[in-house]
């Protein structure tokens, strides 16, 4: 038999004690969109890196598309912007290492961070190409 939902609790303080820490201060306020970027989604995406690259570097080869060497940055962005397949398993990938109040808090404003959390995995993607190809 299953546990009921409200018996289970997900594991918050180990989940923040995998993250590594940024150094540089959040100069927006606690309980902004711009403070969860700096608290949240930074080192998330630092902490997922590497399953981050795999994961666009597996969409690659399973579509077998060629990144060609001169435009590998514009075949991925243009991946990365209209796949919808892709851009969902990356949400998932970093929302699924929230805690539940980050998640409360990602809620409400799913649309604006989906949007930023996706340019800054697409920055990550853009800045390691080497590693996906």
């Amino acid at each position: 038999m299953l546990p009921s939902p409200t018996a289970a609790t997900r594991p918050d303080a180990a989940l923040l004690a995998l993250r590594p820490t940024i150094n540089a201060e959040a100069t927006d306020a606690e309980g902004t969109v711009g403070y969860f970027l700096h608290a949240t989604l930074r080192p998330v995406l630092k902490l997922q890196n590497d399953l981050l690259l795999a994961v666009v570097a597996d969409f690659v080869h399973d579509h077998h598309i060629t990144l060609r060497p001169t435009d590998q940055h514009h075949q991925l962005t243009e991946l990365l912007t209209r796949n919808t397949k892709l851009r969902y398993t990356i949400v998932g990938l970093i929302t699924g290492q929230f805690t539940a109040a980050e998640y409360a808090f990602y809620r409400p404003q799913r649309a604006e961070l989906n949007r930023r959390l996706l340019e800054m995995a697409l920055h990550r993607v853009l800045d390691q190409v080497a590693l996906i190809g």
